[in-house]
């Protein structure tokens, strides 16, 4: 279905679709070995022990290399877009791009340093992604006002803006709530110390993960309008 998809759409609807499955085949595998509690663990707890370390692993660093190549080849369309149009300035475009993918580096760092063995680079690594993550998505619906009527829809530009809105309302209570528990477990449970604060932030950071999920959703119609151009030079001496 992905290589039926017009231009390059393929491209964030398999990334939209990659990430479900990793957060989602995570928890389930993490829920079923008894090592997490069903209601709402961090996203980061459903990859800390094996089995599932090692496919959330996997499956989140490949989710960071798909959203660069979005991040990319959303600039790309912006970069030429603007050619025409000079809706925003070039230096936005860049730094927008920049900002993007210091969150997907900051994926890595999450897949790669896991929460129990090196929680302080884990947690770097984690509000790296998370604040380049919602900044890049506010740059991107301000860029995309910019571009209105002739490069998008007004309908589109709202739903943007209204993901950004609340992936920032979300992530502010994710890291206060966060920075209140005292010690470092995912097997929690609601009769312990700090729980009320590990369900909140927890709560606030699956609703910013499936903001990013859906905000790049909204990039499948402007992707159909890129195509690869693949060319072969052949030099003979």
């Amino acid at each position: 279905m992905l290589c039926c998809m017009p231009g390059v759409a393929f491209v964030p609807a398999l990334l939209v679709s990659w990430s479900s499955a990793a957060f989602i085949i995570s928890y389930v595998i993490a829920v079923l070995a008894g090592h997490v509690e069903p209601l709402v663990p961090y996203i980061s707890d459903t990859g800390t022990k094996p089995p599932e370390s090692g496919i959330f692993g996997f499956m989140i660093n490949i989710s960071a290399l798909l959203a660069a190549v979005t991040m990319y080849i959303r600039y790309l369309l912006i970069e030429k877009q603007n050619e025409s149009s000079h809706f925003v300035r070039p230096s936005c475009n860049v730094f927008s791009l920049c900002i993007g993918l210091m969150g997907c580096i900051g994926m890595g760092i999450v897949a790669t340093f896991q929460e129990l063995a090196v929680p302080s680079v884990h947690d770097i690594g984690a509000l790296v992604a998370f604040g380049s993550g919602v900044i890049y998505i506010t740059l991107q619906s301000v860029i995309s006002y910019k571009s209105c009527p002739q490069w998008n829809t007004y309908f589109v530009c709202h739903i943007r803006m209204a993901i950004s809105l609340i992936s920032c309302v979300a992530f502010i209570p994710m890291i206060v709530f966060a920075s209140q528990i005292s010690m470092t477990k995912i097997d929690w449970t609601p009769d312990e110390k700090d729980y009320t604060y590990h369900f909140l932030s927890a709560i606030c950071e699956w609703t910013v993960a499936f903001g990013f999920i859906f905000f790049f959703l909204t990039f499948i119609r402007d992707f159909q309008r890129v195509s690869l151009r693949i060319s072969t030079e052949i030099h003979e001496d």
